[in-house]
């Protein structure tokens, strides 16, 4: 049976009397018998210990022990209510940002994805190196062969993105981004629906009926859930499509599409090109493994057919293009993208949790300081390092374990900061929602801090003579007390400077990025994407709407010009894949030397002036180039490269590339600028612009406007939609804000680690100047002797402050060697691994130098201003 305390109280009480009596029985005089018979006994509480081990099992007595201790240790921080809410606040930070990460990675990385099978799933990729296309994707012939070769491989799914003009569904034509599948798509990918049915073998074949499956987020953003949804007919383009289902919550990869349609649904895919042509390559592929095979397997087998395929047709790869096949696990391949910044994410995470440790153990010792003569008393009286520990745990797990608290609470908006960010790297971390993970993270970082927290004070020996304090109220450090806080405070400013400096990294990227000169107008020029052949306009009836767009949209009021193109820079970047060889008239490749490649951009009459893009020599393509001859114009960088003094005009140039299938000769009529509109960074690449008014492929609007910009948005689509109810007019943005959202992953970038780099900062400030508060209130007789034998307190003054320059000096030290050393071995692991430049480490240096003078301030002055009088007394 267990006891209670009243009963252990009272079996103390009787042995006690009972040896009392028995010593006033041998005649000793009773306040003398009940003196030994106390010392006799011991500790009380000690005793009251070892009954309890005896009477109950010893880890129930240890439990109730530390309980107790526990309410002690209440009672005892309701007195030290800065302390407590310094070390709660710190902890919830590095708790909250650690367990928020950790939810974002394991959502991301470690989540199981619902398709049914997944380790059996696969995802094959063709890429060329040598031309920068990280992913050519198939041709349809290529899938055909893989299909009648490969045996490891039980069955394939294809899947092409296509833009399609929703119409019939919502109330205004608005562009979805649609999948089109074969039927054994989805049996492939192991989904299911959440309502109907979904694409199947019966929707195969180009006598199929329209059909089409709504994603999961699309249904219940956009239709409120509407199960009756299903069975309505919809345009999409010029065919009509009927919903059969919905598809149930998953990954939307390849794209994140808002439909997925047979391919019945798309002309494009029907035609004879699509069909025959082994160069017009716009399908992703997956695989599902057949039974007993492996992935390695698959790989060997399919990375040998590849090659047997390009050996066959030599004719539809560019030499040299180092064509290379991967086969990857689907789940690897989603979470690829954002795993190296999730780690990095949460590595910046564990830096902040152990610059929070470092000032809060920074924080327990200075109180262990202070508390030396209660402990000394309590060690004295008999308790243990085992009672003494105790006492120090229960503490730290009533601060961790606050602080756990509101880190959980920080973590919600942490989860939801971090996965919008995440989600720019993989799409999986739209759907990262705060779980239990959640709960137990915190849980187990605030217990693995409290139990290191409760061995960084020194214990008191209860025969030191001299160093515990017992006979007067001053702080004494010990050595080895000094060096520890010392120790910690230096921690925390290395591990600052690390992140100051990778932020530092990051915030000069991106002003440097911010002020690249793009060559486009980009404060007055409003783009808009306006696919007319997602609506199935073609041939001459589209020119002719282009025609009529640009001429009501100029006579509107704040108009100064309008144009068409093919795409919108930085926003359809890769939009015609990689460069494409070409040759020029006069220009003969040196022997071995490959064709010149450019990229191809389709532009309208007008385009140059309205973008901005200055005119070097020749003219601007114009509405007259609709029909004759065939023309050109080139980048400046094409100019100078391929014609020796720079001056291409009325040269010819043609296509070589296997995927063009002809070589049409073009005259150069113009030469322009060289710009970047794909990247934010990096030398612009060589152009050739063809006119859309032979070519037929337009899709976006260009305006250039007197005044705002956005003024205009309203009468512009109101102009569309009197020239075609069905036509979508969207995305309307300036080059500015389009070219913004660009650099936005490099802000996101750069906030994030601001914003560690901040709290770390700030942690370290806090930390420097408990360490010199504590060092100075426990130096006030030295320092008032100093001044009492003329010692000028401007001289105290600079000693302090230079003491916290040393902590930091010594910090930014070891955090540069850590920092290298980290970078170094991150280098193995991790692509594109960068130190940062003498400007971020720079800074780093500077904020930090100053943030530990700043923090030495108030000690210095608390320093300088000792009153002498008083502080000789306090000895």
């Amino acid at each position: 049976m267990r006891p209670d305390e009243r009963d252990l109280d009272d079996e103390i009480r009787g042995h006690l009397a009972l040896s009392i009596r028995e010593r006033i029985a041998r005649g000793e005089d009773p306040e003398a018998a009940r003196l030994a018979a106390l010392r006799e006994l011991g500790y009380i509480p000690q005793v009251r210990e070892s009954m309890q081990a005896v009477w109950q099992p010893r880890w129930l007595a240890t439990a109730g022990a530390l309980w107790h201790d526990v309410r002690i240790a209440l009672r005892s921080l309701r007195r030290a209510k800065g302390l407590a809410t310094t070390v709660i606040v710190t902890l919830a930070l590095g708790i909250g940002a650690n367990a928020a990460i950790f939810s974002v990675v394991r959502g991301v990385l470690l989540r199981p994805l619902v398709n049914r099978g997944e380790n059996r799933l696969v995802y094959i990729r063709q890429s060329a190196t040598a031309l920068g296309a990280a992913n050519m994707t198939f041709s349809v012939p290529e899938i055909v062969d893989f299909r009648s070769r490969v045996k490891s491989i039980g069955a394939f799914g294809d899947f092409s993105t296509v833009d399609f003009a929703l119409i019939g569904l919502v109330n205004e034509p608005r562009m979805v981004k649609a999948g089109v599948v074969g039927g054994s798509f989805f049996e492939v990918m192991g989904l299911r629906p959440v309502v109907g049915r979904l694409l199947d073998a019966r929707d195969d074949g180009p006598k199929a009926a329209g059909a089409a499956v709504l994603t999961y987020r699309f249904w219940t953003t956009s239709l409120n859930s509407d199960r009756h949804v299903v069975g309505r007919t919809i345009r999409l383009g010029a065919r009509s499509a009927t919903i059969v289902g919905v598809l149930e919550p998953s990954v939307p990869y390849p794209a994140d599409t808002e439909i997925i349609a047979n391919v019945v649904t798309s002309p494009h895919h029907l035609g004879a090109t699509m069909v025959t042509s082994r160069t017009h390559r716009m399908t992703e592929l997956f695989g599902r493994l057949a039974p007993g095979a492996t992935i390695e397997e698959a790989r060997a087998e399919l990375t040998a057919v590849h090659g047997a395929i390009m050996r066959e047709h030599p004719e539809s790869y560019v030499p040299n293009a180092q064509v290379q096949l991967t086969v990857k696990t689907l789940r690897d391949q989603i979470a690829a993208p954002a795993r190296t910044i999730l780690l990095v994410l949460l590595a910046a995470a564990a830096v902040v949790f152990v610059i929070a440790c470092s000032n809060v153990a920074n924080l327990i010792l200075a109180r262990s300081v202070r508390r030396e003569g209660e402990l000394a008393v309590r060690a004295a009286l008999g308790a243990g390092s085992g009672a003494l520990r105790r006492t120090l745990l229960a503490e730290s797990l009533v601060l961790c374990g606050a602080g756990a608290v509101l880190g959980v609470i920080l973590a919600r908006p942490f989860v939801d900061l971090v996965s919008r960010y995440a989600a720019r790297f993989s799409i999986r971390a739209l759907d990262v929602v705060v779980d239990s993970s959640v709960l137990w993270v915190g849980a187990a970082l605030a217990i693995a801090a409290a139990v290191v927290l409760a061995f960084v004070p020194r214990l008191p020996s209860p025969h030191a003579p001299t160093g515990l304090g017992l006979a007067t109220g001053s702080v004494r450090i010990t050595p080895g007390t000094d060096r520890r806080l010392r120790l910690f405070a230096t921690t925390q400013i290395a591990f600052s400077f690390v992140l100051l400096a990778g932020a530092g990294m990051l915030l000069t990227t991106l002003i440097a990025l911010q002020a690249t000169r793009t060559g486009y107008d980009m404060r007055r020029v409003l783009a808009f994407d306006m696919p007319t052949a997602a609506t199935g306009l073609g041939g001459g009836k589209v020119l002719e709407f282009y025609k009529e767009v640009r001429r009501r949209i100029a006579a509107l009021p704040g108009v100064e010009a309008v144009a068409v193109g093919s795409f919108v820079p930085w926003r359809d970047a890769g939009t015609f894949g990689p460069a494409i060889s070409f040759r020029v008239e006069g220009y003969q490749p040196a022997e071995g030397e490959d064709d010149p490649r450019a990229r191809i951009r389709l532009v309208g009459s007008g385009f140059f002036g309205v973008v901005g893009v200055p005119l070097l020599g020749g003219r601007e393509f114009s509405d007259a180039d609709d029909a004759g001859e065939q023309v050109a114009i080139v980048s400046q960088s094409v100019a100078q490269r391929l014609f020796p003094n720079g001056d291409a005009i009325n040269h010819h140039m043609w296509w070589t590339d296997p995927f063009l299938g002809g070589a049409v000769r073009r005259r150069i009529v113009g030469i322009v600028t060289d710009v970047n509109d794909e990247t934010v960074s990096g030398q612009p690449s060589m152009m050739v612009y063809m006119p859309v008014q032979q070519i037929g492929i337009g899709g976006r609007l260009f305006i250039r406007a007197a005044g705002d910009p956005y003024a205009l948005i309203p009468s512009v689509t109101r102009v569309v939609r009197e020239l075609s109810a069905e036509q979508p007019l969207e995305r309307g943005a300036t080059l500015e804000d389009v070219r913004a959202e660009l650099l936005s992953p490099d802000r996101l970038n750069a906030f994030v680690f601001s914003g560690f780099a901040g709290i770390a900062l700030l942690i370290a400030v806090v930390g420097v100047a408990g360490v010199l508060a504590f060092s100075v209130s426990a130096r006030t007789r030295e320092f008032g002797i100093r001044m009492a034998v003329g010692s000028a307190p401007s001289h105290l003054l600079r000693g302090v402050l230079s003491e916290g320059v040393v902590i930091a000096a010594i910090g930014i030290a070891a955090g540069a060697a850590g920092g290298y050393g980290l970078a170094q071995i991150a280098a193995r692991f991790f692509d594109h691994v960068q130190l940062p430049g003498v400007i971020a480490v720079a800074g780093a240096m500077v904020v930090l130098i100053a943030a530990a003078i700043v923090a030495s301030l108030m000690p210095a002055a608390r320093a300088s201003h000792v009153d002498v009088v008083q502080a000789l007394r306090s000895e």
